[in-house]
């Protein structure tokens, strides 16, 4: 067996993911048998157990809440923005509850980060040099190699709202998006509206594509026809979606209503309604997605589907709480459920008051 010293005394070995691999059993059945959990069939017992011992699993040492560090890390992608205010407010107040201290740093979206990958990891050091026992991370994805430093270093942690499906036995937190999706189109259509338009996230993106689907999903059950030049396509990016709105605008039929799939582009949605002289939601209903501070600003106060952000990162705190005490839940990825907030941005089809 070898085993190569990491910093701050780690060591690299087999993680929990091979070793339920090799046994044939899921992650938290192996976290069980670690952890001296009674709830596990002895055969399995036995033949996970064999595992740990051919692989030469080091056992984290459980987490002593009088020895280890009351702090946790949380990295989000910005510190400016009202989504990462929503998700810091979520976690301190779950930390506070449990008597932890919060060290907060923002790390750019990796698809958006043109610095080394060593840079990233160095990042990641910084966890290991204070001992920190556990992080949180409110980032669009981790690279490869990240996430082989955090199993190698054993540093328990939970990804809030990924972009794309994390690895194997990572615990998740997200949210409804397919629901949510299919609550604001069904919105739209019980004003009466049928030319409904989305203007959708990233295209490889979870949430965007589970919105995405959600809105056709309410129109094919509602009888409407789906009209592939009423989807766009706007990233997160308000401008982008004010130019996806003003070719929507430019069709020979345009939409009378349109799902714009985050509020910060629902505000670009209003800018080009706008331009072309029309007023929300008299000529043009808008819905957005996430109910930020930003919906309840704006003129008109937009309708949005409500992502529970804050309940999102309050919960992930917790469950990284689970892993820190050396218990990996059953299910590693949970959805908070999300629902409408009406407020005045959506109204009949024009013509039909």
């Amino acid at each position: 067996m070898v085993r190569t010293a990491g910093r701050a005394g780690a060591t690299t070995g087999p993680t929990l993911a091979v070793v339920a691999r090799e046994a044939g059993v899921s992650v938290p059945t192996a976290s069980k048998v670690v952890n001296g959990r009674e709830d596990v069939a002895p055969e399995t017992r036995r033949r996970v157990t064999e595992v740990l011992d051919r692989l030469g699993y080091v056992r984290r040492p459980r987490f002593d809440a009088a020895r280890a560090p009351r702090l946790v890390d949380l990295v989000v992608h910005s510190l400016e923005s009202s989504w990462s205010g929503a998700v810091l407010h979520g976690v301190e107040a779950a930390a506070y509850d449990a008597g932890l201290e919060v060290v907060v740093s923002a790390a750019p979206d990796r698809a958006r980060d043109g610095r080394p990958e060593r840079d990233r990891l160095g990042r990641l050091d910084r966890f290991a040099e204070r001992g920190s026992p556990g992080a949180l991370f409110a980032l669009a994805e981790l690279s490869a190699s990240q996430y082989a430093w955090l199993e190698q270093h054993r540093i328990p942690f939970v990804m809030i709202d990924p972009a794309v499906e994390p690895p194997p036995g990572v615990v998740s937190v997200g949210a409804a998006n397919w629901q949510g999706g299919v609550t604001a189109t069904e919105h739209l259509l019980s004003l009466g509206h049928e030319r409904i338009a989305v203007i959708a996230g990233h295209r490889s993106t979870l949430s965007g594509s589970a919105r995405l689907a959600g809105y056709r999903s309410a129109l094919a059950a509602a009888g409407v026809a789906h009209r592939p030049e009423y989807v766009r396509h706007a990233g997160s990016d308000r401008t982008t979606a004010r130019h996806r709105m003003r070719e929507l605008l430019d069709l020979p039929v345009p939409p009378t209503a349109v799902f714009v799939c985050a509020d910060a582009m629902a505000l670009g949605v209003y800018e080009a309604a706008a331009e072309r002289g029309l007023r929300v939601p008299a000529d043009l209903s808008v819905v957005g997605f996430d109910d930020l501070p930003e919906a309840r600003w704006a003129t008109p106060a937009l309708t949005t589907v409500r992502r529970p952000l804050a309940e999102m990162a309050a919960t992930a705190l917790r469950l990284l709480l689970r892993l820190m005490e050396g218990d990996h839940p059953e299910s590693t990825r949970t959805e908070l459920s999300t629902r409408l907030v009406e407020r005045a941005s959506t109204a009949p089809p024009p013509g039909t008051g």
